[in-house]
């Protein structure tokens, strides 16, 4: 047990100086530049950013399910404090290990974007759901029925002993995804990377799903890390917010922080950027440019190149140092370096 004083704050998970890479047929490319972040027990950390920014490969370093071309930098670490209260270093592990395999799924569950994608088609849902639930817990055949029905039941699926016998292609796009979540659960993970779960969903159903995670969050106590382009969705159900673009972290902070008090541009941009009822017949504002290939990483702040506020010889020059704007909001930006000088 003494290895628990290794974490701090009630964390969960301690992730510090992530930098992970592909090998490519046109160079080596940076997907994540040294980010640190981290989950405490219970709480929903949610990671927000345009597609491309390296918030699924960040996330999914954590279950080593990466490329066999990428590369996670020797100085990485990533620190999860299993349901024994040992601590582990996740990047000492081979992906193939017997400890990896058991933190899979057992402890670290991961629900993905689009769930017929991650069904197979020649399985039922239960023999699906059973065959996670004997890989990771000691039961027989009869008990993980019994517990995959029970899960289905749990996450809203009406008549779950009949679902349990269908396949994915007979189940609607929203009973998919809490089938997904029924899944993951079922091995009752103490984190839940939930990535992008709900942007294939129309908004009814999506509602009904950010609710149901939140429901489940509270009666199973486990953390939640959210990925999602979307801040209005984020809002819903994060507890703290980490802003990411192109495999950097710009700006992090409790839910309030963020989404009532943004100071990064590219952070203003992105609430911005989200539909209104009160600018219903107006265009949409959209973010000017496009995100930099990671083969031509800008030098300096990574925004710089769409941002609104740039400072020539500034902003292009290096990567601005971290500015603690209170106890819990960070921002990566100049504008607020200056302020401090």
């Amino acid at each position: 047990m003494a290895k628990t004083k290794e974490m701090t704050n009630n964390n969960l998970l301690e992730v510090k100086d992530l930098k992970i890479s592909f090998k490519t047929d046109e160079g080596i490319i940076t997907a994540v530049d040294g980010i640190k972040f981290s989950v405490k027990r219970g709480q929903t950390l949610g990671i927000v950013g345009e597609s491309g920014s390296g918030k699924s490969v960040s996330t999914w370093s954590i279950m080593r399910l990466l490329p066999k071309n990428s590369i996670i930098d020797k100085k990485s670490s990533i620190k999860f404090q299993q349901k024994s209260g040992k601590v582990v270093e996740i990047t000492k592990f081979k992906s193939n290990s017997r400890e990896l395999r058991e933190i899979r799924g057992g402890e670290v569950a991961l629900i993905f974007q689009e769930p017929m994608s991650s069904f197979s088609p020649v399985y039922t849902i239960g023999n699906q759901i059973m065959e996670a639930v004997l890989q990771h817990r000691d039961v027989t055949k009869e008990e993980a029925q019994e517990i995959a029905i029970d899960m289905l039941d749990r996450v809203g699926i009406s008549n779950p002993a009949q679902r349990f016998k269908q396949y994915p292609f007979e189940l609607s796009g929203g009973m998919r995804q809490r089938a997904m979540i029924a899944v993951a659960l079922s091995m009752n993970p103490s984190l839940l990377i939930a990535d992008e779960p709900t942007t294939s969903l129309d908004v009814t159903i999506q509602a009904q799903i950010l609710e149901l995670m939140n429901e489940l969050q509270e009666e199973l106590g486990m953390s939640i890390i959210f990925i999602t382009h979307n801040l209005g969705v984020i809002a819903q159900v994060a507890d703290e917010i980490e802003v990411m673009y192109l495999g950097k972290i710009l700006e992090r902070g409790t839910t309030n922080d963020i989404i009532h008090e943004p100071q990064h541009p590219y952070t203003q941009a992105l609430l911005k950027a989200i539909p209104r009822l009160d600018t219903i017949g107006e265009r949409l504002t959209a973010i000017s440019g496009d995100i930099p290939s990671p083969l031509s990483r800008p030098i300096g702040c990574p925004f710089y190149t769409r941002c609104e506020k740039v400072m020539p010889g500034i902003c292009d020059v290096k990567m601005p140092e971290p500015t603690q704007l209170s106890d819990t909001h960070t921002v990566y930006c100049f504008l607020y370096e200056e302020k401090n000088v």
